[in-house]
């Protein structure tokens, strides 16, 4: 079976042909499965339709940036050492135990939404954001070990050629390599953390006296992925002193990480190390499960059509006050991130709202909704499950 017949037998579930083409029009789609029953069908999505709905909100507000990103990360710091401070103090009583745990809850949401950042940091401007771009480095990327450098290849999944292929980094067939695979994805999350302090504590170093390992190190070593077996480009030389500059600030934080126990409470076992950790996993969780939402991970490694990128993208509108909380900085509009990959995170939700309205109610566009995380991640776990049955038989 070639690729591309791949690709649409992946993405039938949601988008069947239901007649001959009009003029003017690639397909006419259906919506996925799951979703609302509708007599509708869906046309080529026009661009000029859609940048005239929603043209004023393309310039970011710094303001925003900043006031959104200092007070996550700032009181995330806060909640944070309040977890390690109130047995200290207090001891463990049950309401120290109780108050702990909103802490980490808290915490946990508002260190994912300051880390969030990283994903604007790659489509904001040049210009004018250089010193948001050190601030964030400095107080968030730095201090998690995801300097920015590590999110660079992004821009790779948003090339119409690349999406869903062996050049997006941040795709997996999901769909279709079984239920395990998905469960994997998500456990990952405990062994996430040591190999950020492998990476950074030993092998940044090890690049730097033998300069032979870099290449390989970049290639597989250096990037925020999904996908495993992706390949990292060269980097230029500009981008790679970046790199270098990054790496020498997560060695050093490592290095005081790992003996700031023995400096400040004479224990080399720095019982700060286990709040720390449970904190990480559960950020990288968190991060997991929302990924799982974002598409709906229907290729198998094929070049996709425009129609079908965008039916495979999520956009959950609904109950902002919970999806903000998962799905922060934007990230709860992917497939309008997908559209408009520079729009400003904090106009996404008026930009949905104007195109939802605004679109012509046969516009494709419809289909990217979903009503819930859960309902996303049972559809993807049913489809799973599906391609698993199919294989067998």
């Amino acid at each position: 079976m070639t690729s591309s017949t791949n690709v649409q037998s992946s993405v039938s579930e949601f988008c069947v042909s239901t007649g001959p083409k009009p003029t003017g029009s690639t397909s006419r789609l259906t919506s996925p499965v799951g979703a609302p029953k509708s007599s509708k069908t869906c046309h080529t999505f026009r661009f000029s339709e859609a940048r005239a709905l929603i043209g004023d909100l393309q310039r970011p507000n710094q303001k925003v940036y900043w006031f959104d990103f200092l007070c996550s990360i700032i009181l995330g710091h806060v909640t944070l050492h309040a977890i390690f401070w109130l047995p200290v103090w207090y001891g463990f009583t049950p309401t120290v135990v109780a108050t702990m745990g909103a802490c980490y809850v808290v915490t946990v949401l508002l260190y994912m939404r300051a880390l969030m950042f990283i994903h604007e940091l790659v489509h904001l401007p040049d210009k004018g954001f250089a010193a948001f771009r050190i601030a964030w480095n400095a107080l968030c990327g730095i201090f998690f070990l995801v300097p920015s450098f590590l999110y660079y290849p992004h821009i790779d999944h948003h090339r119409r050629k690349h999406y869903g292929t062996e050049h997006d980094g941040e795709y997996l067939a999901l769909g279709h390599r079984g239920p395990w695979m998905i469960v994997g994805f998500v456990v990952q999350a405990l062994i996430i953390p040591f190999i950020a302090l492998l990476r950074f504590a030993l092998i940044s170093p090890a690049c730097w006296l033998f300069p032979r390992l870099r290449p390989f190190v970049h290639r597989h070593m250096s990037t925020m992925l999904v996908d495993p077996t992706y390949e990292r480009p060269d980097a230029s030389p500009k981008s790679m002193r970046i790199v270098i500059l990054q790496e020498v600030l997560c060695f050093a934080w490592c290095v005081w990480f790992l003996i700031r126990g023995g400096i400040m409470r004479d224990t080399w076992i720095d019982p700060f190390w286990l709040v720390a950790y449970a904190v990480g996993v559960g950020i990288l969780v968190l991060n997991e499960v929302r990924t799982l939402g974002a598409h709906r991970w229907t290729n198998q490694g094929g070049e996709m059509t425009f129609e079908e990128q965008l039916i495979d993208s999520v956009n959950f509108p609904s109950r902002p006050w919970i999806t903000e909380l998962w799905g922060p900085i934007g990230t709860r509009y992917h497939a309008l991130h997908h559209l408009f990959p520079r729009l400003p995170y904090h106009n996404l939700g008026e930009a949905h709202r104007r195109l939802t309205e605004g679109l012509p109610a046969d516009s494709i566009y419809h289909l990217t909704t979903e009503l819930s995380l859960t309902s996303a991640i049972v559809k993807l776990w049913r489809r799973s499950q599906g391609s698993q049955r199919n294989l067998v038989s």
